[in-house]
């Protein structure tokens, strides 16, 4: 609360110099002597003393697996683009990370999780892995043939479902509380295609089950329509309290409400992390205070998005089965899949729309806003009717979606937030893309090729300017990096220069 740093995550990503009990005493006497409010230069003294810089528990860390030249790159025929890919695929050697021992032997002055693989991180502040980006990164690395590296990483979610029963939103003690979308049967998915390691599989199978249970267990709710129960899930974290990597934006953003809605705040913020969209106009909606964040109501919405993620996911875990020979276990996620099918058609989907929508629980109705993740089930292939890709159509038409040339928009509301307007995102667009390029119609793949042609041209063009990735873009005049949300737009930085020719 002292803001000693710009970023509340900078604190609680330092380690510890001794052992816990001993700061806590410290710094209990500390205060006691100074009647509960220390001053500022002894504070600062207190935490240069007991606390290490951040970033120090991480060792840079090459990946053995690492080639110079992969098959990709000889395929990709403009010479511009086939040397910014050289480039990009260069970027695993700065963003792989490999814990020190100390994490494992002294793991209480860690805020780290111990992981005992080396792993790619997201770059920026995010000196750890995260649950949902680890999915896109697997799949870059698997296009530069680096399946010992997705092994490894998958190895560390497997051992966090089996040590805490569920993924953590990402790799630190702060992010238990709550998981993330999942896509950890999916990224099993994704390694098998590549290396058929069915081995790892048949030793992994019931860890890939248990981490849908936690979903089934604590994040399932159930909607009543016309005389029918549907059984579908949310994001949603009961626990009160700050998130401690924002503490002091979320302990301010308290302060504006009643002592009484202080921890639901508190609770729904968590869920909006959760979401992997923190923070969204989506989560605000429906609410009688849909302008600011102190209205976030996420676990009230039923999400489009998170429960395609599953329904793909018990598809998976039938088919799994069913190459293990456990037939017994292939029907029961056959039945999960069906349900779920037939939740989302009846509960999500929008015959008239052409399109799948969150559904509010309290106002018992559809958000029919435009978020690109109303067509994840496209992307997952979680629908029966044939004809739903001709429809995705007509409704990115219909909203203007296709009149943007930089990126498809978070959505097309501008609250300020960072999962907003004019704001697009890396895995948002691949969401829509590959969901229409998987369809059989001509139109769909042109669109699909479209649009893909716009958001490569946006992160070239950036490129080309700045030397970096981001992981926005603002793509309302021509694409730039993106702002808003609660800190400053992260950028991948490559050494080398593409020379303007």
């Amino acid at each position: 609360m002292a803001k000693f740093y710009q970023d509340d995550k900078q604190f609680v990503d330092m380690p510890l110099s001794i052992a816990p009990e001993q700061v806590l005493q410290t710094f209990t006497e500390l205060s006691r002597d100074h009647n509960h409010s220390i001053p500022r230069e002894q504070l600062q003294a207190f935490v240069q003393e007991h606390f290490q810089a951040k970033g120090q528990e991480l060792q840079p860390w090459t990946p053995a697996d690492w080639k110079d030249s992969p098959q990709f790159l000889q395929k990709i025929s403009d010479a511009k683009l086939r040397v910014w890919a050289g480039q990009l695929h260069q970027l695993w050697k700065k963003l792989g990370k490999k814990m020190k021992p100390e994490v494992l032997s002294h793991p209480e002055r860690f805020s780290l999780i111990y992981s005992e693989h080396p792993f790619i991180v997201p770059g920026g502040r995010f000196v750890e892995f995260y649950y949902w980006d680890s999915y896109w990164v697997m799949e870059g690395l698997l296009l530069s043939e680096m399946a010992e590296t997705v092994k490894g990483m998958l190895q560390n979610f497997l051992d966090l479902v089996k040590t805490y029963g569920h993924v953590p939103n990402g790799g630190r003690v702060y992010y238990l509380q709550r998981s993330q979308p999942p896509l950890l049967t999916l990224m099993m998915d994704c390694y098998l295609t590549h290396t058929n390691d069915t081995t790892f599989l048949q030793e992994n199978i019931e860890t890939l089950a248990l981490e849908l249970d936690f979903w089934t267990k604590n994040r399932t709710v159930s909607v009543s329509l016309e005389g029918k129960n549907y059984l579908l899930n949310r994001y949603y974290v009961p626990y009160g309290g700050p998130r401690p990597e924002s503490y002091s934006k979320d302990a301010e953003l308290a302060d504006t409400l009643p002592e009484g809605d202080r921890e639901a705040l508190w609770a729904e913020l968590k869920a909006g992390a959760e979401s992997g969209w923190d923070f969204s106009s989506r989560w605000l909606i429906g609410g009688p205070n849909s302008n600011s964040l102190s209205g976030i109501r996420t676990s009230k919405l039923v999400p489009v998005d998170l429960n395609a993620f599953l329904c793909q996911a018990e598809e998976l875990m039938s088919k799994f089965y069913s190459r293990l020979g456990n037939d017994s276990q292939a029907t029961k996620y056959r039945t999960l899949r069906a349900q779920r099918l037939a939740a989302l058609n009846a509960v999500l989907w929008d015959e008239e729309t052409g399109a799948w929508f969150d559904y509010d629980l309290e106002n018992k109705k559809k958000n029919q806003e435009f978020y690109p993740s109303n067509l994840t089930p496209l992307w997952a292939g979680c629908f029966s009717d044939p004809g739903v890709a001709d429809k995705a159509l007509k409704y990115l038409e219909d909203s203007r979606i296709l009149t943007y040339q930089y990126g498809i928009p978070t959505s097309l509301q501008k609250t300020g937030q960072q999962w907003d307007f004019p704001n697009a995102w890396a895995p948002l667009q691949d969401l829509v893309i590959r969901g229409l390029a998987k369809a059989p119609l001509p139109r769909a793949q042109e669109v699909a090729f479209q649009l893909a042609q716009n958001w490569i041209r946006t992160n070239f063009d950036v490129y080309s300017q700045k030397s970096a990735m981001y992981e926005k873009y603002d793509i309302s005049n021509g694409g730039q990096p993106g702002g808003g949300g609660e800190y400053e737009v992260q950028a991948h930085i490559s050494s080398a220069c593409l020379c303007p020719g």
